[in-house]
C-alpha cells in the first residue's frame, strides 16, 4: 500500500505537471510558428498554412493536457473534484475533435484546389 501513496502523493503530480508544461510549451511554440507564417504571408488571413500550423500544435498540446487530466482522475479526493475534472475532460475532448475536424476539412479543400489547379494546367498545356 505504501507504493500507492508514493504514486498518489509524489509521482502522479510530477507527471501531471510535466505533461501540462509540455502542453503549454507546445501552445507557445505553435503560436510563434503560426505568427511567423502569418508574417511571411504578409498577414494574409486566408492563408491555410498559418491555420494548419496553429491547429496542429493546438491539437497536439491538447492531447498532452488531456493525458494530464486522465492522470488527475487517479488522485481525486472528493465528488466536486470529479465533477470539475469531468467537465474539463469533456471540453478538451470537444476542442480536440473540432480542431482535428477543421484540419481535415482544410486538407480536403487544399487537395481539391490542387487537383483543380493540375487539371487547369493540363488543359492549358494541351492548348
Amino acid at each position: 500500500m505504501e507504493w500507492f501513496h508514493f504514486i498518489e502523493d509524489w509521482f502522479a503530480p510530477l507527471v501531471i505537471h510535466v505533461l501540462e508544461f509540455i502542453g503549454i510549451v507546445l501552445i507557445a511554440v505553435g503560436s510563434l510558428r503560426a505568427f511567423w507564417a502569418l508574417i511571411k504571408s504578409n498577414f494574409d488571413f486566408g492563408d491555410r498554412t498559418t491555420k494548419i500550423v496553429l491547429g496542429e500544435c493546438l491539437a497536439l498540446s491538447l492531447e498532452f493536457k488531456l493525458g494530464a487530466e486522465i492522470i488527475k482522475s487517479v488522485i481525486i479526493r472528493d465528488m466536486q473534484e470529479l465533477i470539475i475534472l469531468a467537465f474539463v475532460v469533456v471540453i478538451r475532448i470537444v476542442l480536440t475533435y473540432v480542431i482535428h475536424w477543421e484540419l481535415k476539412q482544410m486538407d480536403q479543400d487544399q487537395m481539391h484546389q490542387t487537383l483543380e489547379q493540375e487539371k487547369s494546367d493540363a488543359q492549358n498545356a494541351n492548348l
